[in-house]
């Protein structure tokens, strides 16, 4: 006679515990939301030992958010802690969205660049360069075969840098409706490619005459934007011409928050000996915040120059 009643109860108890536990889960959800929220701003700041305490606590207490994972991840690599970094990393990528899985893989292919390694960090690179050119994105592709040839290049590997960036270059121009802007742009971009190639080789003759022809490209004045970049062309050169006083007044002209530029200008102050100004800079760099590739081939150096 009673056994409906009780069963009501049972059911009622049980629905009301599910509904607790599904309000905590979205509550645990939300705090980590927030966690993550403040941690970025903490991160924007430079304050990158408490950003990344805030990350992990996100992820401590919601395991299965994608913010909290990438967050953590890229964090972890600016701390230098590569290894665990990419485990975070690589469960952002088995979370990420489809819209959201580009962007994590080209984060765990900066994270091999951390440690100067392009053959772990190609293939991130080159999944998106193939299906962004089958899905016709010609220009993501593009810009994705210029990020793997930096790897490249800043790693050392210049025959496999000159290779990608000539297929960036290429992509670049199958752009629709291409407009003679675009079409400097791309030029410029492989005329600064192309100097720092010979640079690398120490063809310094072929490196300034291709610094010269991306000067001519500028002065066009259809891409104003790019004028920062005709000083890191100059600078980098100069650096790898041993030329060190002279790339400095040159990469000293261009974006000193950039933290590759920075690092190179501290580099070039310690070839010279001048350890209190490459101090200077290598500090500059790792307030840089930015999980980049510019990041990646400046902060290591930074790190150590700092401990000795």
């Amino acid at each position: 006679m009673h056994t409906q009643p009780l069963r009501s109860l049972v059911v009622s108890a049980l629905a009301g515990a599910l509904g607790l536990a599904f309000a905590s889960a979205e509550a645990g959800a939300q705090d980590a939301l927030q966690l993550v929220k403040e941690g970025t701003r903490l991160e924007r700041d430079a304050e990158f030992d408490e950003s990344l305490a805030l990350f992990h606590k996100a992820v401590a207490a919601d395991p299965s958010l994608f913010e909290a994972q990438y967050a953590l991840g890229r964090s972890l690599d600016l701390a230098g802690l590569y290894d665990e970094a990419r485990e975070h990393l690589q469960v952002a990528l088995k979370l990420a969205d489809p819209s959201a899985r580009d962007m994590v893989r080209s984060a765990l292919a900066v994270s091999y660049a951390f440690e100067g390694k392009p053959q772990e960090a190609a293939p991130y690179y080159k999944q998106q360069f193939d299906e962004q050119s089958a899905m016709g994105q010609v220009t993501t592709a593009a810009a994705t075969a210029n990020a793997l040839a930096r790897v490249y290049l800043e790693a050392g590997s210049v025959g496999e840098a000159e290779t990608w960036y000539r297929m960036g270059y290429e992509a670049g121009l199958k752009t629709p409706d291409l407009t003679p802007a675009q079409t400097d742009l791309w030029e410029f971009r492989w005329h600064n490619a192309a100097g720092r190639i010979a640079a690398r080789r120490g063809q310094l003759d072929a490196a300034r005459e291709a610094a010269a022809r991306a000067k001519a490209v500028l002065d066009r004045g259809t891409n104003p934007d790019q004028a920062q970049y005709l000083p890191y062309l100059t600078g980098y050169i100069e650096f790898f011409a041993g030329n060190y006083r002279q790339a400095i007044d040159e990469l000293s002209k261009g974006n000193l928050d950039d933290p590759f530029v920075a690092g190179l200008i501290a580099q070039a102050y310690e070839k010279l000996g001048d350890r209190a100004r490459a101090r200077e800079h290598y500090e500059m760099v790792m307030r840089a915040g930015g999980h980049s590739i510019n990041a990646a081939f400046s902060r290591p150096l930074a790190r150590a120059f700092l401990k000795q």
